[in-house]
């Protein structure tokens, strides 16, 4: 291992989902100087569990730890493992912990093969947050595991190994494959809270959210909080403002405050929302907004997936309700792909 300076300041804002993790989503977002560079470290299985890990893909994923600033380079299994095991409660069912193996590999091999255009420290292809995908490392889930490290270790893994080799296609390409904590009772269109259409991210139906601990939410903002987030002033008529439209999900599109036009996403990221599906009323100084779910909701639910696996359903079957028109291809062309563009360079 060797030191290097590192330069430049690193990942200054990070919008807070649950899962969620896309480029798409942190448009704007301060980001590290190119001329980073981190001290790199090898790191590859080192799970106690009884659960079989087969051989790793012949590639490691380049991860830049934001807490250490180091770069980490993990064998691309364990880093599979490494983010289901963040992203998603141990505690899920296996056939959910599955779909969520296979968003995450979609998410990395189509991330590998066309990086977006965020700055990364030199040599790094993904960070360890929601700006990407969250990742923790084999020591990392001992402490966060504690004492459920051994079962909750090898249920994620057998989720993984039972996925290997899978990936999200539609017409032949991984798919921007997107998830989040939980759902109003339905999924965004793509294009209803992203600038991008994705004819496989459609709104769909998502019932068993309602089981989801943050199905819904109350938030208090004070006035003066209101003002300074969203440089308007309340109405001084008692009124917050007037929700002008919704999506076909029933989120907040577009709210008028004072003269001044917000969408729905603005709004929620402005004011930390769980949701932008939400309601508001004035109270005295304060504004009192109710929201109902839990992420930006476009793709895969993850109360979503959990609540069709308990009713029996398969990863499979998960996976093409919340992608529409799509197939669960092999791997291998994408790996051959890279393996020739990094052969190349």
């Amino acid at each position: 291992m060797r030191q290097l300076i590192i330069f430049g300041t690193i990942l200054c804002s990070i919008i807070l989902i649950i899962p969620t993790m896309l480029v798409l989503a942190f448009q704007g977002e301060d980001t590290p100087d190119k001329s980073m560079k981190p001290t790199v470290v090898q790191t590859s299985n080192t799970s106690s569990t009884n659960v079989t890990i087969l051989p790793a893909e012949n590639i490691s994923v380049p991860v830049f730890r934001t807490k250490t600033q180091v770069l980490e380079e993990v064998d691309f299994e364990e880093y599979i493992i490494g983010v289901v095991a963040s992203e998603m409660p141990a505690e899920f069912s296996l056939e959910a912990l599955k779909a969520q193996a296979l968003t995450a590999r979609t998410f990395i091999i189509k991330h590998m093969l066309n990086p977006g255009d965020i700055t990364l420290p030199e040599g790094a292809v993904v960070t360890d947050t929601v700006m990407h995908q969250v990742f923790r490392n084999d020591a990392e889930l001992r402490e966060f595991w504690g004492k459920d490290y051994a079962w909750a270790k090898a249920k994620v893994t057998e989720a993984v190994q039972a996925t290997r080799g899978q990936v999200i296609t539609y017409e032949g390409s991984p798919i921007t494959a997107s998830f989040f904590s939980t759902s109003n009772g339905y999924t965004e269109n793509s294009e209803d809270y992203w600038a991008n259409e994705f004819p496989y991210l459609r709104s769909v139906e998502s019932p068993w959210d309602s089981e989801s601990p943050r199905y819904t939410k109350e938030t208090v903002v004070s006035s003066q909080e209101f003002f300074q987030k969203l440089g308007v002033k309340l109405p001084g008529d008692g009124t917050v403002g007037k929700i002008t439209s919704r999506t076909d999900s029933g989120r907040v599109a577009s709210v008028e405050i004072n003269g001044k036009t917000f969408t729905g996403r603005e709004i929620r990221e402005k004011l930390d929302l769980d949701s932008s599906d939400f309601q508001w009323k004035r109270n005295g100084n304060n504004v009192v907004i109710q929201t109902k779910g839990w992420g930006h909701g476009v793709g895969m639910s993850q109360w979503g997936a959990e609540g069709m696996a308990k009713e029996g359903r398969t990863y499979r079957d998960i996976i093409n309700h919340y992608y529409q028109d799509v197939q669960i291809s092999s791997i291998e062309p994408f790996i051959a792909n890279l393996t020739a563009s990094s052969s190349v360079q």
